[in-house]
């Protein structure tokens, strides 16, 4: 029963990463592209979290949260550079 929660986990995450991967393509403005990449990134942590489930190795977890930590910087490196560069919309 658990293998079956784990392939259809994997199967909607990667269905999102799909749609975010659209939105960040097409945009069509910057924050739409930026909040699309901030998706992918939070996917990319929960796919990780949950092939640690999978093969139950917890060292993925200490990478999961390693990337969820760079991708908070991340996204707090943005913020910071269009509040100061006054980047506008496309």
């Amino acid at each position: 029963m658990l293998s079956i929660a784990i392939t259809v986990s994997y199967l909607f995450i990667m269905i999102a990463m799909l749609l975010a991967l659209w939105r960040l393509l097409r945009g069509p403005a910057l924050p739409d592209r930026i909040v699309a990449l901030e998706l992918i990134a939070s996917l990319v942590v929960a796919m990780v979290g949950i092939h640690a489930i999978d093969t139950q190795v917890s060292a993925f977890l200490d990478i999961a949260i390693v990337m969820a930590l760079t991708a908070f910087l991340t996204a707090i490196g943005i913020a910071k550079f269009i509040q100061l560069k006054g980047v506008n919309d496309d």
